[in-house]
């Protein structure tokens, strides 16, 4: 009995200590959910595109994301003239997108392991003026200097390599391929906009519950 007793609990033992989650410096282990703040390189119609993205859910058993998550271009991608709503006036390409975020984690606990994700929803295009900082009136002006705008589906599945920095905290550089159905702004159809991304992307929040040691109670308790 004494004998059968030792293995049970060298078999719980051993199962806690296996859902310890490894991390560069340090440990916990459970489950939760985070926010990844990402910025992706990419091009349309072979111009440099510099998005930014945030997405985040609920963390389900360590394994998967469930949530939200959207990206709009920041840099200054000109229409070429040709494809230009005004080409007496310098325009900029805006690019956005939203909609579904899926991740799915690979050995959440090992300190460096793989991450596959998926993104569905909507995107958009648009022709704007970019204006100097100074020559903002009000970013109401935004809506009235827009035009072509163009709505469409997004499909962008990817890949990362993740290291657990932290309990909280985890950097996750990674490769995607954005593919797009329906667009047909000037300059930007389908072709343009279908071409993959690279990003650099830090992930925020609570990836597991620390198990904490219970001296301080132990010791008032005796």
């Amino acid at each position: 009995m004494k004998t059968f007793s030792l293995l049970i609990f060298l078999l719980v033992a051993g199962a806690v200590q296996a859902q310890e989650i490894q991390t560069l410096f340090g440990r916990g282990s459970g489950t939760g959910g985070y926010v990844a703040l990402a910025n992706k390189f990419s091009t349309f119609n072979g111009d440099f595109a510099n998005l930014n993205e945030v997405y985040g859910g609920v963390f389900i058993n360590r394994r998967w994301l469930v949530g939200m998550g959207f990206a709009a271009s920041t840099n200054d991608i000109r229409v070429p003239i040709q494809y230009s709503v005004n080409p007496a006036v310098p325009m900029t390409y805006q690019y956005g997108q939203g909609g579904l975020m899926l991740e799915r984690v690979l050995s959440s606990n090992r300190s460096i392991h793989l991450v596959a994700n998926l993104f569905s929803g909507v995107g958009f295009t648009a022709q704007y003026y970019r204006p100097q900082w100074d020559e903002w009136d009000s970013w109401r002006d935004y809506h009235n200097t827009t035009h072509d705008e163009n709505w469409f589906y997004v499909l962008e599945p990817g890949a990362q390599l993740e290291m657990n920095l932290f309990r909280w905290l985890r950097f996750s550089p990674g490769v995607s391929y954005r593919k797009t159905y329906g667009s047909n702004g000037n300059g930007l159809g389908d072709r343009e906009l279908t071409n993959w991304s690279y990003n650099l992307t830090l992930k925020i929040g609570s990836f597991g519950k620390r198990h904490r040691a219970r001296h301080s109670s132990e010791t008032i308790s005796n």
